[in-house]
């Protein structure tokens, strides 16, 4: 029983929420390795293209809720999910007709896109701050757990009683068929293989006819949709706060970089990789250890190797070996 209740306890503690994390992380990994991989530089603006579509999902969804319009269990943020896709991709569109494409024109090196990102992230942040408030914002509803952990008490004797959250369900299911149609998209049809070729070499997807611009359109639609589904999802599992999102860029470049950057299974798998290291080093082990161990040699304090304060600094130690021992990550993308 012991060892069944240190399993429950495990799952409950860790593994469960690092599984939803990760998919948080790998939804929005996806979309900055799509820009690296395709249009050529790390957008710093990401985190804050997420709060801009979590902020429409948000704003939209309240609507529906005071004209007393649900999903019944499911939470009504789905519903409004495709508004706030939509007011994503027409900010990202708008900036890239008025800002990232006079740089392309010009040809300039990477970094300056780099630069010119930074400065659109604080203007994004800005307007999601003037919108909304830089304060937390609650907008989920529905019922809070699939299986509550007094419920799993009763049906199973045990002392731990295991907990999923509605929200973490979701985010699971959502990951898993957004992640199917992107690799459907990306390798059946057309477009997605126009977007490939252009990816691995630009001068001959030109010379081969592929429209570049049509590339980039796409391309920004699926990043906006990438982005406000990552962050709503994030939103829903925990709060919303535009900061929250700002801080969310390290784990999740930290994410594309050790998958591999320009590699979409490596920012899925680099996305699960980031968040069971963050998850795992910063939880007190006294739980599961007090019911693996025997009595004389159970833990006093909490065995905890990091506050969940210093979480991101997890992110960035495993930035730093990846980008020192192998640049190209673990599926071997374009080199940082």
């Amino acid at each position: 029983m012991d060892l069944l209740n240190a399993i429950v306890a495990l799952s409950n503690f860790v593994i469960i929420p690092a599984l939803s994390y990760g998919s948080q992380l790998a939804l929005g990994a996806l979309g900055v390795t799509l820009i690296y991989g395709i249009l050529r530089f790390s957008n710093f603006a990401h985190g804050d293209t997420m709060a801009f579509g979590t902020m429409g999902v948000i704003l939209f969804t309240w609507w529906l809720q005071g004209l007393g319009v649900s999903l019944g269990p499911l939470p009504t943020a789905l519903l409004a999910l495709p508004v706030g896709i939509a007011l994503c991709a027409a900010l990202v569109l708008a900036t890239d007709r008025t800002v990232y494409r006079f740089y392309r024109e010009q040809r300039v090196k990477p970094v300056i896109l780099v630069i010119v990102s930074m400065g659109v992230m604080f203007v994004y942040n800005g307007i999601t701050r003037f919108i909304i408030g830089p304060d937390d914002q609650s907008f989920a509803d529905g019922p809070r757990f699939l299986i509550s952990a007094r419920d799993f008490r009763s049906l199973t004797g045990l002392d731990e009683g295991l907990a999923i959250r509605t929200s973490q369900a979701i985010t699971l299911v959502t990951a898993i068929v957004v992640v199917v149609l992107l690799f459907w998209f990306l390798n059946r049809t057309r477009t997605g293989k126009s977007m490939r070729a252009y990816s691995d070499n630009e001068d001959l997807a030109l010379l081969s006819g592929i429209n570049p611009e049509r590339v980039v359109l796409v391309t920004w639609l699926i990043v906006a949709a990438l982005a406000t589904a990552a962050g709503t999802l994030y939103g829903l599992d925990k709060s919303f706060k535009p900061f929250t999102y700002f801080q969310l860029l390290l784990p999740i470049f930290a994410a594309a970089i050790v998958g591999g950057l320009g590699s979409p299974v490596g920012a899925i798998a680099g996305g699960f990789i980031i968040a069971f290291s963050e998850v795992t080093i910063t939880y007190a082990w006294r739980k599961v250890l007090s019911y693996l161990l025997p009595e004389g040699l159970q833990p006093d304090g909490l065995v905890q190797l990091l506050a969940v304060d210093y979480k991101f600094a997890v992110s960035f130690v495993i930035l730093v070996i990846v980008l020192l021992i192998r640049p190209t990550g673990l599926f071997r993308g374009k080199s940082v």
